[in-house]
C-alpha cells in the first residue's frame, strides 16, 4: 500500500484560503486515483473531491464546488486541495485517500473504495 501524509491545515478566518498537501510514498503514485474526505466532530466522514490517476478527471461534492480545487503532481508524488472562500462549516479533519486503479480516467466518491488513508490534518474556520 501507499503511505500518505497530509499537511497544510490550520486556523483561518471565514473567507480565507488554505492549501492542503498529501505526500505519497512506498508505491508508484501515478497508479492511484486519489480523493479528499473530511470528518467533523460527531459526523460521518464525507467525500470532498476526487481526481483520476492522470489528473484529467475531477469531481467535487456540491458543498465545495466552485470553492475547492483538487490537483496532483505525479512527478512530486503529491496531491493538493486548494480551498478558497472557506466557511465555518468547512471545519473538519481532512484526509487524503488512495485507490489503486488500472484505468487512468476513473474517479470515486465512495470512501469504501479507497485502500489507503492518511492520518488527517485539522482545518478550523472561524466566523
Amino acid at each position: 500500500q501507499v503511505q500518505l501524509v497530509e499537511s497544510g491545515g490550520g486556523l483561518v478566518q471565514a473567507g480565507g484560503s488554505l492549501r492542503l498537501s498529501c505526500a505519497a510514498s512506498g508505491r508508484t503514485f501515478s497508479t492511484y486515483a486519489m480523493g479528499w474526505f473530511r470528518q467533523a466532530p460527531g459526523e460521518e466522514r464525507e467525500f470532498v473531491a476526487a481526481i483520476s490517476r492522470d489528473g484529467g478527471n475531477t469531481y467535487y461534492a456540491d458543498s465545495v464546488k466552485g470553492r475547492f480545487t483538487i490537483s496532483r503532481d505525479n512527478a512530486k508524488n503529491t496531491l493538493y486541495l486548494q480551498m478558497n472562500s472557506l466557511k465555518p462549516e468547512d471545519t473538519a479533519v481532512y484526509y487524503c485517500a488512495a485507490r489503486e486503479d488500472t484505468r487512468t480516467y476513473t474517479i470515486s466518491f465512495k470512501k469504501y473504495e479507497y485502500d489507503s488513508w492518511g492520518q488527517g490534518t485539522q482545518v478550523t474556520v472561524s466566523s
